[in-house]
């Protein structure tokens, strides 16, 4: 397994290192200078170029980037052009809310993926299987800022069950700040759960037709058993891949839904560096993102050949 994962871990890190040009490129293309938001609407050019010296953007790109990249290497983020903080704060302050939002929202995914998947696949009704399909659709189709807003009318509005954003630590009130996490989570892990769920029936029904599962049938296996100890197990491998991109799903969700519920993670902290143009943050953000997104899938992969050994052997 080791020698699997170790012929695996070249191609991510060229990924990141390839993904650190558009990172760095992107911003400095897009419209706007931070050096003119930094010296005010109404500083004279020879503030704004004071300005856009100081924070080094004067010099050429080249130099900017193995500035960066070298730092990136040594672990210094550099500091924010905003408010002079270490970026490394910055990202350490709302990693940990955004972990406990996405982890919250991927267990709840997975609770409902599975029923879901389940019953898509074993279902024989129609009209329950329409319903499900429905219900299935709905939970993909629907934006998740639509999903945060009417979820926040229902039960903080019309109900008054639960908060309608804010947070609170856990270590200061545990109770309420689960109360908090609710609704971000379930609007997070709807459009999750909905794929996982598919890829498990679509498994799941191509499962049912293979010579093995025919043969524990003729074997007098039948129901639950059946299902459990030969369906899912030769099902669950496709949906750990799925699982991965998921996760990664999540991590981006989590900007649209943190800024809905006024969530102090790294999504409002990329908002923010975005409308000020802080080019520090805003980089070692989406750097984080993209290593994130790799490491999920060099452990998606790494689990699925776990579970079916015949993916080791064809790499």
């Amino acid at each position: 397994m080791l020698r699997y994962l170790l012929r695996k871990l070249p191609t991510g890190v060229l990924v990141l290192l390839l993904a650190t040009v558009p990172i760095f490129l992107v911003l400095r293309l897009s419209p706007g200078d931070p050096a003119a938001t930094l010296a005010g609407p109404d500083a004279p050019p020879e503030a704004v170029e004071a300005a856009r010296h100081e924070l080094g953007l004067d010099r050429p790109l080249v130099e900017q980037y193995g500035d960066w990249i070298g730092g990136v290497v040594r672990g210094d983020l550099s500091t924010s052009f905003v408010n002079g903080a270490e970026v490394s704060e910055i990202v350490s302050r709302g990693i940990g809310n955004t972990g406990m939002l996405a982890l919250s929202a991927l267990v709840l995914a997975l609770l409902l993926a599975f029923p879901l998947g389940i019953a898509g696949a074993v279902v024989r009704r129609g009209w329950l299987r329409t319903l499900l399909a429905s219900v299935n659709v709905l939970m993909l189709a629907v934006p998740t800022y639509v999903t945060g807003v009417v979820l926040v009318l229902v039960f903080a509005v019309g109900l008054r069950l639960l908060p309608s954003g804010g947070y609170v630590s856990f270590f200061d009130d545990p109770v309420e700040s689960v109360q908090f996490l609710i609704l971000p989570s379930i609007c997070l892990a709807l459009p999750a759960a909905a794929v996982l769920a598919r890829f498990l029936t679509a498994s799941l029904q191509r499962a049912v037709t293979e010579e093995y599962y025919f043969a524990a049938r003729m074997r007098g296996l039948t129901g639950r058993r059946l299902l459990v100890r030969h369906g899912l197990p030769n099902s669950v491998g496709p949906v750990v891949t799925v699982l991965g991109i998921q996760i990664g799903n999540l991590l981006g969700g989590a900007v649209i839904v943190e800024g809905v519920f006024a969530w102090p993670g790294l999504g409002q902290a990329m908002v923010r560096a975005s409308e000020a143009q802080d080019y520090p943050v805003v980089q070692a953000l989406l750097l984080l993102a993209v290593a994130v997104f790799i490491v999920l899938q060099l452990l998606s992969d790494v689990v699925y050949a776990l579970i079916d050994p015949r993916v080791r052997e064809r790499t």
